[in-house]
């Protein structure tokens, strides 16, 4: 898939290249240290390709956190009107309990190494963190992510020239 997305990169006029690397950024797996990763290979200049791979994410990421926020908001009023409360799964159990040890700033920088942003933050604002906290140590997450891969790239390409 990463290759299809380079070959889509390139194959856009140079000066349109950002929004190739900015498109792929967006999808949750991909994210900003993919999509830096995608830019810096397919020849856009790195602090381009890393400015465009967090925009693409942080949109992404953004559109999440308020669709999860909007959603527990309406899930949180229906339940105020007599609604009944079901029991949570194990599965989401332990994931709070996990939220729970680590808190935001953790499961923002940490997060990523397992799920995408957009799904970590998801969660965080659905187990009722602050929409603004998420949304701040998410964006640093993900710029502090795509440099780390800028500098991991560049030493790729660096060594294979």
């Amino acid at each position: 898939m990463q290759d299809a997305l380079v070959d889509f990169t390139q194959s856009l006029p140079l000066w349109l290249q950002w929004a190739g690397v900015m498109l792929a950024a967006a999808i949750p797996f991909i994210e900003s240290y993919f999509g830096t990763l995608i830019g810096a290979i397919a020849g856009v200049p790195l602090p381009i390709a890393v400015l465009a791979a967090v925009a693409g994410n942080v949109i992404s990421m953004l559109i999440f956190v308020f669709v999860a926020s909007t959603a527990r908001q309406k899930v949180l009023a229906r339940r105020g009107a007599g609604a009944a409360t079901d029991a949570p799964s194990p599965r989401r159990q332990r994931v709070k309990r996990m939220f729970d040890r680590f808190g935001v700033p953790g499961v923002s920088l940490l997060g990523q190494t397992v799920l995408p942003s957009q799904i970590t933050s998801g969660m965080m604002v659905s187990f009722g963190a602050s929409r603004n906290a998420v949304i701040f140590w998410q964006v640093i997450s993900i710029i502090i992510w795509a440099i780390v891969f800028a500098l991991i790239g560049q030493a790729g390409i660096a060594l294979f020239r």
